[in-house]
């Protein structure tokens, strides 16, 4: 029969730590000598995640023209994942 594993504080802070710096599960679960399973587990328990990705914006056109009403970029980008999603611009006369 499995014994009860019982979470340190030292192992929570070294898999937050590890996690933080980019490791994977793998390599985390090797250095306690647990299964990934366990350890994805106790990660997501915890709050253990991945730092964001480096965001690098869009240099910024200032004499880029304004987009008309209805545009596809701009339509498109403000109802992405809603209902009006691949539906067109109403045109009204």
């Amino acid at each position: 029969m499995q014994q009860k594993l019982y979470w340190t504080d030292a192992m929570d802070a070294r898999i937050k730590r590890m996690r933080g710096t980019g490791a994977s599960w793998d390599l985390i679960a090797a250095a306690l000598h647990l299964a990934r399973w366990t350890v994805i587990q106790r990660g997501r328990l915890i709050g253990a995640a991945l730092p964001p990705a480096v965001f690098v914006p869009e240099p910024v056109d200032d004499d880029r023209e304004a987009l008309p009403a209805g545009h596809l970029v701009s339509w498109g980008a403000m109802n992405a994942g809603t209902v009006l999603a691949g539906v067109a611009w109403p045109a009204r006369p």
